[in-house]
């Protein structure tokens, strides 16, 4: 399961009984612990119905809404507390991060209609909106405050408002970290 991927970002230490209970205290991990846990199980199992009842609650309480049915790979970090939005039809790859205020929408009309794809290893920004049917490459840093309703190619920043794409080789060094291999 991907959850201990997901733990070893927050305590880089390996898994143990110890280790998940001090995780069960860091609201990014706990949430996404509930809605992996969710979405393993079926609306209608009595388990998956107790899951998604958890789920629901911990959504108002940490304040992020990322529906049951997003895909998202392993290794997610949620770093801040509250206000992250995402698409239930965007698809999340593995080992991003979200920052507090993330927003990554679907769009309904227009030559952009869907939601984004997005790579592995990409990391948004505090207040950065990703929406439309696009696609976000590998090993890309979305600045804080960038809007992006555009393709991006992998080994990319994108800064502004409207984004601005800068290319560099290792835009992730430093940001994203504790990858369990």
């Amino acid at each position: 399961m991907d959850f201990k991927e997901d733990l070893f970002r927050y305590i880089p230490k390996p898994y143990s009984l110890k280790v998940f209970l001090s995780g069960m205290r860091i609201p990014g991990f706990w949430f996404t612990f509930i809605l992996r846990k969710a979405s393993l199980h079926s609306k209608f199992n009595p388990l998956g119905l107790f899951y998604r009842l958890l789920h629901r609650e911990y959504t108002y309480k940490f304040g992020y809404q990322i529906p049951v049915p997003t895909k998202i790979g392993k290794g997610l970090y949620i770093g801040h507390f509250g206000n992250v939005v995402v698409s239930p039809k965007a698809i999340i790859g593995d080992y991003c991060n979200l920052s507090q205020g993330v927003t990554i929408g679907r769009i309904s009309i227009g030559a952009k209609i869907g939601a984004p794809t997005i790579g592995n290893k990409v990391w948004f920004g505090t207040g950065s909106i990703i929406v439309g049917g696009i696609t976000i490459g590998d090993n890309v840093l979305i600045g804080p405050g960038a809007f992006v309703n555009f393709n991006v190619p992998s080994h990319s920043i994108v800064i502004g408002s409207p984004g601005k794409i800068i290319a560099k080789e290792n835009p992730n060094v430093g940001y994203i970290e504790n990858i369990l291999n």
